[in-house]
């Protein structure tokens, strides 16, 4: 039985972690039910935008810590290789071509704040907490997250959250740059944004997102040359040429 659930809302996905009882923690049925999911939406052509949000009173408890870690005393290399499939269970949300947004209800908690790192946009309610926990534990971090963090904050704010390993509320994550916005009814504004998105040129939409991973990684001359050739395509873009006739009256 799958832990997720999957709906449309128009041209907007909505991916729920379906396991309210447990706090949505991560097993290895709910992980495979994420990819599974991910893998629908990344072959879904009518999808323009998705919202990844969870049931009741959690976004995420991070991972059912015995049943995905099993058994510790197994050869380092055999832990890394079930680790990295772990990972790969919802690191697929961060390669989908589409906008994607976070709605974060409740605690999201180590690989469960991973998750919603993974979305382009982080929307939490005012009683959210994002909790990078894993030093605290003895743990060292996993599933993306300094790489994830890194991307939003820049390294010397991911070393000190990393290193403190505390929860954040809502509102320190937002201050920080985790987040990006506060809402009282997180779905609902992840919806609306993702909707708005959705109406836009997917094209347009999906070049967005990669000239930002250019800028990211790459040189100004990089950038500028695949930002004049997206331009350029979009262009002869219907929606252009629609502006383009409002604007000369023609």
């Amino acid at each position: 039985m799958s832990k997720v659930t999957l709906e449309s809302h128009g041209d907007v996905r909505v991916l729920t972690l379906d396991s309210p009882e447990h706090l949505n923690a991560l097993n290895w049925s709910l992980l495979d039910s994420i990819k599974s999911a991910v893998k629908n939406i990344e072959e879904d052509r009518d999808a323009r935008a998705l919202v990844v949000t969870g049931a009741g009173r959690a976004f995420c408890a991070g991972a059912d810590l015995e049943t995905v870690f099993g058994d510790r005393t197994r050869p380092i290399r055999v832990l890394r290789d079930q680790l990295k499939a772990m990972y790969e269970s919802f690191l697929g949300i961060v390669e989908l071509s589409i906008p994607t947004v976070a709605a974060v209800n409740g605690p999201a908690v180590g690989a469960g704040l991973n998750i919603a790192l993974a979305c382009d946009l982080i929307i939490t309610s005012p009683k959210a907490t994002l909790a990078p926990t894993f030093s605290s534990i003895g743990l060292h971090p996993g599933g993306g997250c300094t790489w994830l963090l890194n991307q939003r904050i820049g390294p010397a704010l991911t070393k000190k959250i990393l290193f403190d390993g505390q929860s954040l509320d809502a509102d320190t994550a937002l201050a920080l740059g985790i987040s990006q916005e506060i809402n009282d009814d997180p779905l609902a504004r992840a919806i609306e944004i993702a909707s708005n998105w959705a109406g836009k040129s997917p094209t347009v939409m999906r070049d967005i997102k990669s000239s930002v991973a250019i800028a990211r990684d790459g040189s100004l001359e990089e950038s500028v040359d695949f930002e004049a050739l997206a331009q350029a395509d979009s262009l002869r873009s219907a929606e252009f040429e629609l502006f383009i006739s409002r604007f000369t009256g023609s």
